[in-house]
């Protein structure tokens, strides 16, 4: 088990029922939690499972204009092109550049508390203990393979090993609704969202024994 507390200016987790205009949870997901650790630790032969997410500092929103591209390249273009199409196969953000707004939270504190499984792509030398060693390592040094972020790209997340003790929660309880949980990737050609009830209990988000709706 580790906990990674982490922090930002802002932060986005995008509410996947909103198309253009973004605008933030409450809180993290499962998944944006589970994809900020992954930044610093990734290997095929464990699997993590994000446990409880602390809030920290009051859950604040405000709002921004960010510059967005109206559309995206398809893989039905690529393959058109891959097979003699005469397309260019580029998008010109000059011409594809759209000023939207978005909902964000601003000034955000959390500590992600999860465990890992080991997985059957683990090599014969890989043991959880060894995987221990090597996350604490990189929480402790700050490394990460890639910037972590907070729902965007552009909203990038410090962050350092829970160095023990309380973590000093908000005192807030209340419902946050369904909440995007993760992304069922067992049928890569039918990848569906899961959901779960969220509550924020004393400024804690306990997902180790939610019920996932598919």
């Amino acid at each position: 088990m580790i906990q990674l507390e982490v922090w930002g200016n802002y932060a986005c987790f995008s509410r996947p029922e909103l198309k253009v205009e973004r605008m933030s949870y409450d809180v993290p997901t499962p998944s944006a939690a589970r994809g900020i650790i992954e930044a610093v630790f990734f290997h095929p032969g464990l699997r993590w499972h994000v446990d409880k997410i602390y809030v920290l500092n009051d859950i604040q929103f405000t709002n921004l204009r960010r510059n967005e591209l109206k559309s995206k390249l398809s893989a039905d273009t690529v393959c058109k092109v891959m097979h003699g199409n005469r397309r260019m196969l580029y998008i010109d953000a000059s011409q594809q550049i759209a000023q939207r707004a978005a909902t964000v939270l601003q000034d955000v504190h959390y500590v992600i508390e999860a465990h890992f499984e080991m997985t059957d792509r683990a090599a014969p030398s890989d043991n959880p203990g060894k995987f221990q060693d090597i996350i604490r390592r990189r929480m402790e040094r700050g490394q990460c393979y890639h910037t972590p972020y907070l729902g965007c790209r552009e909203f990038p997340a410090y962050f350092r090993k829970w160095p023990g003790g309380p973590i000093p929660t908000i005192h807030e309880t209340r419902e946050l609704g369904l909440m995007l949980y993760d992304l069922d990737y067992s049928d890569l050609s039918d990848i569906k969202p899961m959901f779960f009830r969220a509550k924020l209990n004393n400024g804690v988000i306990d997902t180790a024994d939610c019920e996932v709706l598919r």
